[in-house]
C-alpha cells in the first residue's frame, strides 16, 4: 500500500523520489544557493548586517591604541623598543597557543616552558648584537661595569648557542613514545614562529634607532592603508578582490592606495620638521636629541609657474627630498604590504579559525594587526640602507668601532700612538 501510493504520486515516466534522492537534491540546492550568495557578494562588508556595531567597537579600540602609540613616541626610542618587545611576547603567545592540543599538553608537563626558553634565547641572540653597538656608547665611566658588559658582548654568541643546545637536549630528553609526532610538529612550529617574529622585529628596532621617522612613517602608512581600505570597502565595496579575504574589495584597495600615497607625501613633510623623529639615537639614553637634519630633511623650492595656470595662487612650493622617499614607502605600503594580510588570511583559512587571538576588541589578536607591519618593517630597513643612509666613515663611526672592539688598555695605547703621530706632523 505504501509503495503503491508513492508510485501514484509520482509523475509517469520519472523515477520514484526515494529518500536518498531527496537528500541529494537538497544538498545540490544548498550548494547552488551558497554559490549564488557568494556571487552576489553576501560576504562583502557592504552587505554585513552588523557592520555598524563592528565599526564602533573597532573604532573605539583603535583610538585607545593610537593614544598609547602617540604617548610612546613622545617618550622616545627605548619605550618604543619596549613596546616592540611586548608585542613580540603577545604574538608568540598567540602563535604558541594556535596549534596546541590540551590532551597532549597534559601528558607533557613543562613542554610549554621549552617554547619560551627558545623564545628568550632568540631574543638574546637578536638584540645582543644590536645592544653591543648602543651599550658601548652608554657604559664607559664605570670600569667594572664596562668589563662586565664587554664580556657579555664578546661571548654573546657563545651564550646564545649554549642556551639553544640546552633547549635542544631538553627537547630530546622529554620525548615520549606516544607523542613523537606532536612534539616534533611543535618543535618545528616553534622555530617557524621565532623566525617570523624576530626576523622582522630586528629590522623594526634598527629603524627606531636610525631615527623614529623611519619606524613611524612606514607603520603609520600601514595603519592608514588598513583604515582607508576598511572605510572605502564599508561604504563603496562591491567587487571582491581576492578569495582569501572575502570582505576585501577592489574599491577598498584602490581607495586605500590613493589615500596612502597622498598621506605618505604629507606625513613625510610633517614628521621631517621634528628632530626628535629624524635624529638617530646612538646610545641608550632618553635625553633630547640635537643633530644636523642634513639635505634629506631640508626643503627645496620648486617653481610651478611654467606648468600651472596664472590663476593658481602659488608660484613655488617647498618639498623635502625625503617626501619622494615617502612616496616609495607609500607605494609599497599600498600595493605589496597588503599581501602580508592575505598570507595571514590564507593561513587562518587553512587551519579554520577566524583570528589569531582576541586581545584587541574588533581587531582580533596582535598577530592580526602585525601581519602587514612585518612585511613593511623589513622593506623600510632595506630601503633606508640602500637609498637613504649615507655610506661614509665619519669620526663618530670610527670612534664607535674603536670603543666596541678595543679594551681599555688598547684604547690608551691607541691614544698614545695617535699623540705621537700628531706631534711628528706638527
Amino acid at each position: 500500500m505504501q509503495r503503491d501510493s508513492g508510485a501514484g504520486d509520482a509523475t509517469p515516466g520519472t523515477p520514484s523520489p526515494t529518500h536518498g534522492g531527496r537528500l541529494r537534491h537538497r544538498k545540490r540546492s544548498s550548494e547552488v544557493l551558497s554559490d549564488v550568495n557568494k556571487a552576489n557578494g553576501a560576504n562583502l562588508l557592504l552587505n554585513d548586517q552588523n557592520k555598524y556595531k563592528s565599526m564602533l567597537v573597532r573604532t573605539y579600540s583603535s583610538l585607545w591604541m593610537m593614544a598609547g602609540f602617540v604617548f610612546l613616541i613622545y617618550m622616545g626610542h627605548l619605550y618604543i623598543w619596549a613596546m616592540v618587545v611586548v608585542i613580540q611576547i603577545f604574538m608568540a603567545k598567540e602563535l604558541f597557543n594556535l596549534l596546541r592540543k590540551a590532551n597532549e599538553d597534559r601528558q607533557l608537563p613543562g613542554f610549554r616552558m621549552l617554547n619560551w626558553h627558545f623564545f628568550f634565547t632568540a631574543m638574546l641572540f637578536t638584540y645582543g648584537r644590536f645592544l653591543s653597538r648602543q651599550l658601548v656608547n652608554t657604559v664607559t665611566s664605570d670600569k667594572l661595569l664596562y668589563k662586565l658588559v664587554s664580556g657579555v658582548i664578546k661571548y654573546q654568541m657563545f651564550i646564545c648557542y649554549f642556551l639553544y643546545i640546552a633547549g635542544f637536549v631538553w627537547f630530546i630528553v622529554t620525548l615520549k613514545k606516544k607523542a613523537y609526532k606532536y612534539q616534533f610538529s611543535q618543535y618545528a612550529w616553534t622555530h617557524m614562529i621565532l623566525l617570523m617574529v624576530f626576523a622582522q622585529s630586528s629590522f623594526t628596532v634598527a629603524n627606531i634607532f636610525d631615527g623614529i621617522f623611519w619606524f613611524l612613517l612606514p607603520a603609520s602608512l600601514i595603519a592608514i592603508n588598513d583604515v582607508a581600505a576598511y572605510f572605502f570597502g564599508f561604504f563603496f565595496g562591491k567587487t571582491p578582490l581576492i578569495k582569501l579575504s572575502p570582505k576585501k574589495t577592489w574599491e577598498g584597495f584602490i581607495g586605500a592606495s590613493v589615500t596612502t600615497m597622498l598621506s605618505a607625501f604629507v606625513l613625510a613633510n610633517f614628521m621631517g620638521h621634528f628632530q626628535w623623529l629624524t635624529c638617530p639615537r646612538k646610545d641608550l639614553s632618553t635625553g633630547w636629541l640635537h643633530c644636523d637634519p642634513g639635505p634629506m630633511f631640508t626643503p627645496e623650492s620648486y617653481r610651478l609657474s611654467g606648468w600651472m595656470p596664472k590663476s593658481f595662487p602659488w608660484r613655488e612650493v617647498a618639498i623635502m627630498p625625503v617626501q619622494w622617499h615617502g612616496l616609495a614607502l607609500g607605494l609599497f605600503a599600498s600595493i605589496i604590504a597588503p599581501f602580508g594580510g592575505f598570507f595571514a588570511s590564507g593561513f587562518k583559512r587553512a587551519f579554520k579559525f577566524k583570528d589569531f587571538g582576541d586581545s584587541i576588541p574588533g581587531h582580533g589578536g596582535f598577530t592580526d594587526r602585525m601581519d602587514c607591519q612585518m612585511v613593511m618593517a623589513v622593506f623600510a630597513y632595506i630601503y633606508y640602507q640602500s637609498f637613504v643612509m649615507v655610506q661614509d666613515l665619519s669620526v663618530e663611526t670610527i670612534l664607535e668601532q674603536i670603543l666596541r672592539n678595543l679594551t681599555v688598555e688598547e684604547q690608551h695605547d691607541l691614544y698614545e700612538q695617535l699623540g705621537k703621530l700628531l706631534a711628528r706632523a706638527n
